[in-house]
């Protein structure tokens, strides 16, 4: 016996996500065509010089009929920053009063391409449904997928959704050197204060947690002299390797100390820069080291800072002659999640499983990024955008640095259904 047809029809909330979806696959070459176009201005940083980019950026979002404020950042401040020119980029799309405003954070400088690439780090060219390019997966590709799904959105309220509260996008230029000028100085302006903030992702997961970095750089003095009577001298170098060895020592400590926040393991000192020496004949008189020390959410990064202060202290007391000096860099603080960010984080995880077929679930993540700095306004925030599995998988920051389109087109999908959860009331 046949079963009889249900007369169950889909509800409201379904339709408009079936709609939301539907627009999304309509638009996603033209989606595509918009991140080739971001991937093809470089924002190598350093140099910093980000300005065009944005220029750029604020040019194809006019041609959507989205209207980009450009604000621009002092240039004293950039140039003392250590940049070129910087612009952000805020995009206020209001709806009807009475809902919470949500703010879209990704960032559009990038570091230099390096070596080994296979295809032009600036050419957006796709090939098996990847867009390879420098900032393709982290993070001009959430460019593409916070602008379009805020179109699916008005596409949808345009077919009569009710929607209460509104949208911005952010897209600044200087995560890479710590967002101060980012996020932070528009925030320290008063130019926005949302009651949510979605930044940019790089995996399937909801991260709603970070790790914190010190950034310190390190010179140690001696007295040059010629390689042939190095005993008139004091070597720099020699000291610093005293030095070197004693930071390092730490890392077995603090492998000893883990995390409680899933996706998160342990602390973990870097020294990724050194320089020093005149010529291969001359006992080196200074050189400089630049670390790096990632710290896990339960750290105080004062006390680490004292830590690492004292650990170098007693390294350099013990190699006669040398001098230090000790200068920080970068201290961006961890990310914990703030208890309003649940409404946030359950859509996303709800549409996320919708779109993917799977469970999403939430976790840390050992990188830092801009995100804490809205936590330190108060503002509940994760990290979800398009990405892979796993930041490896997207080869962020190495040659050949890929988007999956597939990936693209999905996210973009759950950050526009969350967009409209969050809008229309739940």
């Amino acid at each position: 016996m046949t079963a009889p047809a249900s007369t169950a029809t889909p509800s409201s909330s379904d339709a408009r996500f079936a709609a939301l979806d539907a627009w999304i696959d309509a638009h996603f070459d033209e989606q595509v065509r918009y991140l080739q176009e971001l991937v093809r201005v470089p924002t190598d940083t350093p140099p910093g010089n980000n300005a065009p980019h944005a220029a750029r950026t604020a040019e194809l979002l006019a041609a959507m009929g989205y209207t980009a404020e450009q604000h621009p950042v002092p240039a004293e401040q950039v140039r003392e920053y250590g940049l070129q020119s910087l612009t952000n980029l805020i995009v206020r799309r209001r709806f009807a009063d009475g809902g919470p405003v949500i703010a879209l954070n990704a960032h559009g400088d990038v570091v230099p391409p390096g070596e080994g690439w296979t295809r032009d780090p600036y050419g957006g060219e796709i090939v098996d449904g990847r867009l390879y390019g420098r900032a393709s997966a982290v993070s001009k590709s959430d460019f593409a997928t916070y602008t379009f799904a805020l179109r699916a959105l008005d596409a949808v309220q345009a077919q009569g959704a009710a929607l209460k509260g509104g949208v911005e996008l952010h897209f600044t230029y200087d995560e890479e050197f710590g967002g101060e000028l980012g996020p932070g100085w528009l925030l320290a302006q008063g130019l926005t204060k949302p009651d949510y903030l979605l930044a940019a992702g790089f995996s399937y997961q909801v991260v709603t947690a970070h790790n914190g970095c010190l950034q310190m750089e390190v010179t140690v003095h001696g007295k040059m002299a010629h390689a042939a009577i190095p005993d008139t001298g004091i070597d720099a170098l020699q000291g610093a390797v005293v030095i070197l060895n004693a930071l390092y020592a730490r890392n077995a400590e603090y492998r000893k100390v883990t995390s409680s926040v899933e996706g998160i393991k342990h602390p973990y000192l870097n020294v990724g820069r050194i320089e020093g020496g005149t010529n291969t004949n001359v006992v080196p008189g200074k050189v400089t080291l630049k670390l790096d020390r990632r710290m896990i959410p339960e750290e105080d990064p004062e006390v680490v800072e004292a830590e690492i202060r004292d650990t170098i202290a007693r390294a350099a007391a013990s190699f006669p002659g040398i001098t230090v000096e000790i200068r920080r860099l970068l201290l961006a603080r961890s990310l914990k999640p703030l208890p309003g960010n649940r409404p946030l984080v359950e859509a996303l995880q709800r549409h996320g499983e919708a779109v993917f077929g799977e469970p999403i679930p939430t976790s840390g993540t050992p990188l830092y990024t801009d995100v804490r700095l809205y936590g330190e306004h108060g503002i509940p925030a994760a990290i979800y955008g398009a990405g892979p599995r796993t930041v490896l998988e997207s080869h962020a920051k190495r040659s050949d640095e890929r988007v999956e389109l597939e990936d693209l087109r999905r996210a973009t999908k759950v950050v526009a259904r969350t967009l409209l959860t969050l809008l229309a009331g739940g």
